[in-house]
């Protein structure tokens, strides 16, 4: 007790030292100084300043804050210009000391129809390698690091993008840098080896892989647009690996890389400044690959042709280790939905949202997809189904809507039904339309607030449609898709033939007709078979 009442004596006489408080009377008005420990040594007053200003009211002589609004509209427009050449420069100016610029290229395997499939695989392996400017891909690097920038190429079947993210001071470099890359690149016959070797893993890594997502995209846009556009093989196939080499690239290049097919865009930097730099590193410059008329570029329009692509697979030692993930069977079914450019796109984006998913073991709350309709309806009823997921892909031309499922190969005729009810059934539109619009809208303003996001929806949108739609305006439309808006493009949906892709024991897999005929049906149910011996 004595120790207690020691502490407790020590620390009573170290707050009367520390604890100051000083009363000074001053033409009739008291000001208080209170200091604890180190700050016991700082003069501090509560208002010796402003002595006749309360707290709720602004001091005099500061400026008015102004304070962020919620009306969802960004603060700087999009400003697209386009220079002699053809080559059109879009912006977004967005506050901070670090930008995107990069170039989108309208080319992607969807162009490759008159040469052998993979070369965009390629370019992409080969992007940022040695160029008339710098002798290796380390330079490179070595430069970006001087601005703490980074550089990455990616190619989908229908664009090729070459970004640098950077800060704002190194923007004369990145675009000279990036007007090297895209116009100017060696193409070593050791890069090009180097390059092969890169798609030769890529291929071996994609069939090994336990999640065949990537995989069964592949096979249901070549069961969909078979043999046409966006179904041509978006990997290089092993057959074409020898197949190319300089001289075909350069064909290739000489074809798309032109720039009436290209946007610089940039995110972060001002408007003027791009198409400053624009002006002095890409216009009138001549591509290694020499200047001409482009020849044989593909105008194909995309046609739709629905069919099936199977391929029999063990999947039984796909996932080794201590908790390894059981053989299981993979089905997609898709069905033609529509261009990014037509009205309906809209509509069909509230409807993948509303029809969401994932995998059984998929963690989160609302916002993570567990009250969308293959959760509800599938994976909280049929414990035995490891996933389901709606997918939406869509292009200039075209679109494709579809559902990822999996599940024990003894299950793939009940899993299969399933999913065809639920194709069926999404014209019912009940309270989980208000969900799936507001969901989206929330999804789409929080991918927009990361700058890389930013840059490739500029560029996209630019590049596909001469302007961008701002947040605010693609907000406003998801808000005015109405449940007949859901039923019309869903009839319009089920009008097609179907495209399926399988993948793994396929014993139980029911026939395209069977498949076709459940999609044509009132219930969305498969016809009974009939079994004499089991």
């Amino acid at each position: 007790m004595n120790g207690w009442y020691d502490y407790t004596a020590k620390l009573l006489n170290t707050t009367q030292t520390i604890v100051n408080i000083v009363k000074i009377q001053s033409e009739s008005k008291y000001y208080c100084e209170v200091k604890y420990g180190i700050a016991a040594y700082r003069q501090y007053s509560c208002g010796g300043g402003y002595p006749s200003v309360s707290l709720s009211t602004p001091l005099p002589g500061i400026p008015k804050p102004v304070f962020a609004s919620v009306n969802g509209q960004e603060k700087y427009e999009t400003k697209i210009t386009t220079l002699e050449n053809g080559l059109t420069v879009a912006s977004q100016n967005k506050f901070g000391q670090f930008c995107t610029v990069g170039v989108l290229i309208n080319s992607g395997s969807r162009h490759e129809a008159k040469y052998p499939s993979g070369i965009a695989h390629f370019l992409e392996k080969l992007a940022f390698s040695s160029t008339a400017q710098y002798g290796s891909k380390d330079e490179i690097l070595l430069t970006l690091e001087k601005h703490g920038g980074i550089c990455d190429c990616q190619t989908s079947r229908d664009t090729t993008m070459y970004a640098v993210s950077a800060e704002v001071k190194g923007l004369d470099t990145v675009v000279s840098l990036l007007s090297d890359a895209v116009l100017q690149p060696r193409l070593l016959d050791e890069e090009i080896e180097m390059a092969r070797m890169a798609v030769r893993f890529e291929l071996e890594d994609l069939n090994m892989r336990p999640d065949p997502e990537p995989l069964l995209t592949e096979m249901i846009h070549a069961a969909a647009f078979r043999g046409n556009t966006v179904g041509l093989p978006r990997f290089c196939p092993p057959q074409n690996l020898e197949k190319v080499d300089r001289t075909l690239l350069h064909t290739y290049l000489r074809s798309y890389y032109c720039p009436e097919r290209m946007v610089l865009a940039g995110v972060g930097i001002e408007h003027e400044q791009l198409v400053a730099c624009a002006r002095k590193y890409l216009l009138g410059v001549t591509p290694v690959w020499g200047a001409g008329t482009p020849a044989n570029v593909d105008k194909s329009v995309a046609q739709y042709t629905g069919g099936i692509i199977k391929t029999e697979k063990d999947m039984s030692d796909v996932s080794l280790g201590p908790t390894p993930i059981p053989e299981l069977t993979h089905i997609m079914i898709g069905l033609e939905s529509c261009s990014f450019l037509e009205d309906d796109f809209i509509p069909f984006a509230v409807l993948n949202m509303m029809m969401g998913g994932g995998g059984s073991f998929s963690a989160g709350g609302p916002g993570k997809g567990m009250f969308t309709r293959l959760y509800l309806n599938v994976l909280n009823r049929h414990h035995w189904m490891y996933n389901a997921t709606s997918y939406h892909h869509s292009y200039e031309d075209s679109g494709l809507l579809c559902i990822h499922a999996s599940a024990d190969p003894r299950q793939v005729r009940e899993m299969v039904e399933i999913i065809t009810r639920e194709f069926i059934q999404m014209s019912s539109v009940a309270g989980e339309l208000e969900r799936a619009k507001t969901q989206l809208k929330s999804m789409l303003m929080m991918n927009l607030e990361s700058r890389p996001v930013i840059f490739e929806d500029v560029g996209r949108q630019v590049l596909a449609t001469g302007r961008r739609k701002l947040p605010h305006e693609l907000c406003q439309l998801i808000s005015s898709v109405t449940a007949s808006d859901i039923r019309r493009v869903t009839t319009r949906m089920l009008r097609s033939k179907p495209a399926v892709a399988a993948l793994g024991d396929l014993t139980e897999l029911p026939s395209y007709d069977d498949i076709q005929a459940a999609l044509s049906s009132k219930d969305g149910r498969l016809p009974r078979t009939y079994r004499l011996f089991r």
